[in-house]
């Protein structure tokens, strides 16, 4: 089931908006929205919103027996879940192609950029490793759905302890609880974010696309084209997804890329101080 196309009143009514630089809900042509996030008890369980938009992202770790042809590197799985909670438009028990583009996008930004050094989750070589399992769950979908994905699962990831191990002699593992050994953070390479952007075709030839940030439901689903940048606060990026048919010139992908990098930053520290936040309180609560 796919969302009701929008009227052609909010069609008017959106582009007459924009030719004036306004924005419907306000914000500046290149303001993104609002962010928030809150930790669960469990380490690894974060929810963050990006306006309206929520997702819920979860992650666990057992042992198990590695890959034949990688036997010295731990493996992570991702899954995304749809349900009719986030959007009218998806339906219950049934995996829909946003839900597996999600999946495949979150996949490419965490799992085959290196973002988190798999090696490190080895535990006896060929033996036993970590397997990560990422989840996520769409709890709100108003537009920006992956940025908020990324955001979550970004989080998740940083927030993670995994038990503390002892190999002794050649097979026997000895798993620590949290309460005898601190659990041990995940090594991450980087941390990459996703900024995205919706581009319009003003009326005219030869005339610029219109870029704007962080496109909400509304400006998302009326866009002539879609730009996502996975990438870095040291602008290394990690994936380049542009969707739609209008053309981008050089000069306008460049623009996006800076202003993608700036956002990574600001994306960057405001999880850093989140994450050293909630485990300042977490060990007050121990104490």
């Amino acid at each position: 089931m796919r969302p009701p196309s929008p009227s052609i009143a909010e069609k008017d009514f959106f582009f007459n908006a924009l030719n004036q630089n306004l924005r419907l809900d306000g914000r500046e042509l290149l303001e993104p929205r609002q962010l928030g996030i809150s930790f669960g008890s469990e380490l690894g369980h974060v929810e963050c919103s990006l306006g309206k938009t929520r997702v819920l992202a979860h992650v666990d770790a057992k042992m198990v027996r590695p890959e034949a042809q990688r036997p010295f590197e731990g493996l992570i799985t991702i899954h995304c879940e749809l349900s009719p909670m986030a959007g009218s438009e998806y339906e219950p028990g049934r995996q829909s192609d946003e839900e597996i583009a999600l999946a495949r996008m979150l996949d490419k930004i965490f799992r085959r950029s290196d973002a988190i050094d798999r090696e490190t989750l080895c535990i006896i070589a060929g033996e036993r490793v970590w397997h990560l399992h990422l989840s996520i769950h769409a709890l709100a979908d108003a537009g920006g759905l992956l940025d908020c994905a990324s955001l979550a699962s970004a989080a998740a990831l940083r927030h993670f302890r995994r038990s503390e191990v002892e190999v002794i002699g050649a097979r026997e593992v000895i798993v620590h609880d949290s309460t005898t050994r601190a659990p041990v953070p995940l090594a991450m390479h980087h941390t990459p974010f996703c900024v995205s952007f919706a581009f319009y075709s003003p009326p005219g030839v030869g005339r610029e696309p219109r870029m704007l940030l962080d496109p909400a439901g509304l400006e998302q689903r009326l866009a002539h084209g879609m730009l996502t940048l996975a990438l870095t606060p040291q602008r290394e990026l990690a994936v380049v997804h542009k969707a739609g048919g209008l053309p981008l010139a050089p000069e306008s992908l460049m623009g996006a890329v800076q202003v993608a990098a700036r956002r990574a930053r600001e994306l960057e520290a405001w999880l850093d101080v989140r994450v050293r936040e909630d485990w300042g309180r977490k060990k007050v609560e121990v104490r």
